[in-house]
């Protein structure tokens, strides 16, 4: 499917269908409260049926919006009941009143369903700088509850979204023992996407009894492999939130250093790595996916460096929307990038056609532009230095993504 953009808060065209998954134990509604200009859904609340373990990651960044330094307190006791998101506005850079208000929309969540307070977790995504309307969210309360389905994560995962294309969900069912497991996760992001920590707001939730310390440990390592991997334009969110919840329903108790805890790491990262991917290809203006991987290093740290600079590279990225396999960017990228190199020792192929070998050109242009004619082009590169190795995901850069982060607010 070809997926519109609609820019974030524009009125244009819709082409998707909403996502329709259970996570046992979990409900969630999504409703319109207003908060966006062109009438979407904008409100979402995801709730267990019990109390859950919990554990969050948040952005680096040093300007933290007031869901964010909510969420830092919250998260410490390790137990929630949900979370509700808010799209349109980021409530970032919104003084003593942003906080006001991030707390007044988990408190009227919290009277609503009869919870105590400190029981919700809150998020925020869209403009930075500008007061969130509280009484819109707080007017929407009674729709939000009412909405609430085990059913209901389609159209949450529609309402946390803002430049998004099209709404992003992944899940897996697992064994463990006689019974099954399952983890949901969602997720929106499409440009502010940079591999220093969440980098987008994503939730995951799961039906296995598993403690606080050793969740936060699973979402660390998840993270690290997924969202910690991908990078569109290298800028990192006032607001970047990841969440995970278990809420045990499933009777499955997962224990550290068990084959069902390595059951269920790989799952959860096989859920994040999805949608991570997906962000990476509805980055703003996308044309092509690109898969960096860097192997022969000196170390895995010296290849996951080298990986960035390449993938955030202006003038790698443009090559690749021009369709231009010009490696010379690449080999400039690495050489800048502050890692083990040896120029000589460099081998770079796309789509499996080497262009590089041992640092010099292998005089197959012809057959690398016609391999990377591709929405999909997979970059390898060996540094001949080393064992080290990592994958990143990237995207090209294109006229179209100035044209929608120019126009953002408008």
């Amino acid at each position: 499917m070809d997926f519109k953009r609609d820019g974030g808060n524009g009125s244009g065209p819709v082409d998707y269908k909403l996502p329709e998954f259970i996570v046992p134990g979990f409900k969630a509604s999504g409703v319109v409260a207003g908060i966006k200009k062109n009438g979407r859904r904008d409100l979402a609340l995801i709730l267990s049926d019990v109390p859950a373990s919990a554990a969050a990651l948040f952005t680096t960044n040093k300007v933290k919006a007031a869901p964010v330094l909510l969420g830092i307190e919250r998260i410490k006791k390790g137990v929630s009941r949900g979370v509700v998101v808010n799209s349109g506005n980021a409530n970032a850079c919104t003084g003593k009143d942003g906080m006001k208000v991030a707390l007044a929309m988990t408190s009227a969540v919290e009277r609503a369903l009869d919870l105590k307070k400190g029981d919700i977790l809150v998020s925020s995504t869209g403009v930075i700088g500008v007061p969130l309307p509280c009484e819109k969210v707080e007017a929407a309360v009674p729709s939000l509850i009412e909405g609430l389905s085990y059913k209901g994560l389609g159209p949450a995962t529609e309402a946390i979204m803002t430049t998004d294309a099209f709404p992003k969900s992944a899940v897996r069912e697992i064994k463990i023992g006689p019974k099954t497991v399952t983890i949901g996760g969602i997720a929106k992001g499409a440009g502010m996407i940079c591999p220093n920590m969440a980098t987008l707001l994503s939730y995951f939730l799961t039906d296995a009894k598993i403690k606080a310390p050793l969740l936060k440990k699973a979402l660390k390592i998840a993270v690290d492999a997924s969202f910690n991997s991908i990078l569109v334009d290298n800028d990192t969110s006032t607001n970047d939130t990841s969440m995970i919840f278990a809420n045990g329903v499933s009777g499955v108790e997962i224990k550290d250093g068990t084959p069902g805890f390595r059951a269920f790491l790989k799952a959860l990262s096989e859920v994040s790595i999805s949608l991570a991917q997906m962000i990476v290809r509805d980055g703003e203006g996308a044309t092509r996916f690109l898969e960096i991987s860097v192997k022969g290093a000196a170390s895995d740290k010296d290849a996951k460096k080298g990986a960035k600079t390449v993938a955030e590279s202006m003038l790698v990225k443009t090559a690749f929307f021009g369709g231009d396999p010009n490696w010379g960017r690449i080999l400039a990228a690495l050489g800048r990038a502050g890692i083990a190199l040896k120029e000589e020792k460099v081998s770079i192929a796309f789509n499996g056609i080497e262009v590089v070998r041992n640092g010099l050109d292998t005089n197959r242009e012809t057959e690398a532009a016609d391999a990377i004619k591709t929405r999909d082009v997979a970059v390898e590169i060996n540094l001949g230095s080393g064992k080290g190795s990592a994958r990143l995901w990237t995207t090209d850069l294109s006229y179209e993504y100035v044209k929608i982060n120019s126009a953002y607010r408008t």
